[in-house]
């Protein structure tokens, strides 16, 4: 059974930093596409930032600069680091991942999802 399971959320100030993970089991994701959306509170889920399967890094622009996707093949897990946080990026936020080799900006295309945790930055 595939399994994400996420850590890493909380509340943090202005200008501050956290880390998010996204540890995966029941198969093998390191060739997958995968992707880091959020969703703040009467707002679309959207795309933070994703990953081919061939590794190469996309970032939308609220997130170029500031956050960085990484993983570790031998960990399957992925993470988010995100720094300069701003009240603006307070949303919950899921890992997720789709069977082919790239990414995509719909929520739709992915097939496996975390649970979510939430990331609430204050003023």
């Amino acid at each position: 059974q595939v399994q994400l399971v996420e850590f890493g959320g909380g509340l943090v100030q202005a200008g501050g930093s956290l880390r998010l993970s996204c540890a995966a089991s029941g198969r093998t994701f390191s060739r997958f596409a995968m992707g880091w959306f959020r969703e703040a509170p009467g707002k679309e889920r959207e795309l933070v930032g994703a990953f081919t399967g061939g590794g190469y890094a996309y970032y939308t622009d609220s997130a170029k600069g500031r956050f960085t996707i990484s993983r570790d093949n031998a960990k399957n897990t992925v993470y988010l680091q995100m720094n300069s946080l701003k009240p603006e990026d307070t949303a919950v936020y899921y890992c997720a991942f789709r069977p082919v080799a790239f990414y995509s900006h719909r929520y739709q295309d992915y097939d496996y999802w975390g649970q979510g945790t939430q990331v609430t930055v204050s003023s």
